[in-house]
């Protein structure tokens, strides 16, 4: 299982020792998955450190940033992770939709920052990994890739971004000034939908024994991160509503599926409370739902195929919404005639379309998951869904004008974002949901199958453990281990000690 990151102890002493003496040179220091889950847990000469640097500087103390509890100005932090209760006057529904902001974490203005920490640090603190010889290669439909190189280049050592050509112009333009070569961006045929050719390439690129792949799709520490950290962080937002309102009950969680790490979250939430994991694909290309294919672009959650972390067994429901939704929703949020129209025609508080700048495509996807659901399930003023908006509108301003050609080619006005909101929030169905049995399960689990066995060589037990609650129950259990081999390492090193 070393390819997927699951060592305990040190693998290789020679690749250590480099890897302390590069990290001693360069003052790196590394957080423990428990202070990323808890940033309270940050040590005081850190939080001090931390003051005289920026949240987009490739600098070694954002690491400590890589958590939910960054303020909107991503310097500070905040009790209670930052986050919008939407109005009903905006979803239609009773039920209190709660969105946690992914645009606070430093450097990409996205989450996915903290999916790659969780891949390469156990890798760093096992000797898996020698940052003064290999390159990590991070295979991603937009922001892993980009939290990949960021990681990779405050971490000391060159990181490579791959991902499809057809991806949104600003992700390429963020690559363009963070990678250390040119090089280091490799284009794949096709878009969101042609995670295949990404595997393509990877299996082309491991040749090279200085290349590692830092696969999204399969590597534990992408679930590990998120399970932990944004399972707690969802959890912390939900215990300081209940705070106020004992009566509220946490009834959902909603995700795209993407590599599945994000989706992780929901096995806490569901120890924690019961609540419902609700994995949200793309209809376009509804591969849970029914096995199916096709291209979308709701960037950023990936299909075709189910990831080796996604503990498909612990899936509640599975639901579809589409990119002509997504679309057409990021015109109405993001321009002066939609925000108007919200506020002037639906009573749509201020605070809620400020706000709104916050959701990119994928995070308007599960919001209108966790519309779906609220209707299905048909919940009250008492029951919470939590969901996430993984990155925000700065990354898609391309695509909105993409939008905005195609469909409104007569121009976007009061009667078009009438439209819009009528048929996409007010005129959300609870069509393409599935409420998954036994059996729908097995046949979702099944399904990987082909991606991971046959085509990724997967041993066909370690293929089938995955199906048993107790591999990932047992799994978590080594974030206790790697967070003691991160504080040997950062006592090696001395480098937090110094600050």
């Amino acid at each position: 299982m070393r390819r997927l990151g699951l060592e305990r102890e040190l693998v290789d002493a020679t690749v250590y020792e480099n890897t302390v003496a590069r990290f001693r040179e360069a003052r790196i220091g590394l957080p423990t998955f428990a202070q990323l889950a808890d940033a309270s847990l940050i040590p005081a000469n850190v939080r001090a450190a931390l003051r005289s640097v920026g949240p987009d500087d490739a600098h070694p103390l954002n690491l400590f940033r890589v958590n939910w509890y960054n303020d909107s100005t991503r310097r500070g932090l905040v009790p209670v992770p930052e986050h919008v209760v939407l109005p009903k006057s905006l979803t239609g529904v009773d039920a209190r939709i709660v969105v946690a902001f992914g645009d606070r974490f430093p450097m990409i203005n996205a989450h996915k920052v903290l999916a790659a920490y969780g891949c390469l640090a156990p890798r760093v603190i096992t000797g898996q990994f020698d940052p003064t010889r290999h390159r990590a290669i991070w295979p991603s439909t937009g922001n892993y890739c980009r939290g990949g190189v960021a990681i990779s280049r405050i971490m000391g050592c060159r990181g490579v971004a791959v991902l499809p050509e057809g991806m949104s112009q600003e992700r390429f333009d963020w690559l363009g000034n963070w990678v250390v070569d040119p090089s280091d961006i490799i284009k794949t045929p096709g878009t969101e939908s042609n995670v295949k050719e990404i595997y393509d390439k990877c299996d082309e690129l491991s040749l090279d024994p200085q290349n590692v792949i830092f696969n999204q799709f399969s590597e534990v520490g992408n679930h590990i991160a998120h399970y932990f950290a944004t399972g707690s962080a969802l959890l912390h937002v939900f215990e300081a509503m209940q705070a106020k309102e004992p009566g509220l009950r946490l009834r959902a969680f909603t995700s795209a599926t993407g590599s599945a790490g994000t989706i992780g979250a929901g096995d806490y939430l569901k120890e924690k409370t019961g609540s419902l994991t609700v994995a949200v694909e793309a209809l376009e290309c509804p591969t849970l739902l029914s096995n199916g294919f096709g291209e979308h672009n709701i960037q950023g959650i990936g299909d075709k195929h189910i990831p080796l972390i996604h503990n498909v067994m612990a899936t509640d429901v599975a639901l579809a919404v589409s990119d002509r939704a997504t679309d057409q929703l990021g015109v109405l949020f993001n321009t002066e005639v939609g925000r108007a129209y919200l506020a002037r025609r639906k009573g749509v508080p201020q605070e809620t379309i400020d706000h709104l700048a916050s959701f990119g495509l994928s995070s308007i996807a599960n919001v209108l998951a966790a519309i779906k659901t609220a209707k299905y399930y048909e919940m009250g003023p008492d029951d919470v869904i939590v969901t996430v908006a993984t990155d925000g509108a700065a990354m898609y301003g391309s695509e909105k004008a993409l939008a905005l050609a195609r469909d409104f080619g007569g121009g976007f006005d009061d009667v078009a974002a009438g439209e819009v909101f009528g048929e996409h929030l007010r005129g959300a169905t609870t069509d393409h949901l599935l409420e998954l049995s036994r059996e729908d399960r097995e046949r979702i689990f099944n399904l990987g199958y082909f991606t991971w066995v046959e085509q990724q060589d997967v041993p066909i037990e370690e293929f089938r453990a995955r199906k048993d609650q107790k591999f990932w129950t047992d799994m978590r259990t080594i974030v206790t281990d790697w967070d003691r081999l991160i504080e040997e390492f950062n006592a090696r090193t001395g480098v937090l000690a110094a600050l």
